[in-house]
């Protein structure tokens, strides 16, 4: 069973741009991406509303090198991970708020390819 079920999010969308990596003295790796995930619903007057929200993601490690070698803008992919939210304090003296899903494991997903015509033997 999953310990970490209380903080657990699985999210389905579009990278927003290219990955960003970044490698530090230590050798660690942090990947960061911007996700977009689509809802689509009809409003009260009949509409079809496309409603777009995006989400700052964050991996650590070999899962960062991997995000960084498999995806790029426009990849559709499936995320798992936690919320995160930090903050700090910038130049000018605001505090600053960003909330970050960290991915503990992704999955680029694939269009279906068209169905086969060729007639298969049982």
């Amino acid at each position: 069973m999953n310990t970490n079920i209380k903080n657990s999010v699985h999210l389905v969308g579009n990278a927003g741009k290219d990955v960003t990596l970044t490698s530090f003295e230590n050798g660690n790796k942090k990947a960061y991406v911007i996700l977009a995930t689509n809802e689509v619903y009809t409003n009260s007057k009949g509409e079809k509303v496309k409603q777009t929200d995006w989400h700052k993601l964050v991996a650590w490690g070999k899962t960062a090198e991997d995000l960084a070698a498999s995806v790029s803008k426009g990849t559709e992919i499936s995320v798992h991970g936690k919320i995160a939210n930090r903050t700090w304090t910038d130049a000018s003296g605001a505090t600053r708020y960003v909330t970050e899903i960290i991915i503990s494991e992704f999955f680029k997903l694939t269009k279906k390819s068209e169905p086969v015509t060729e007639a298969v033997p049982f």
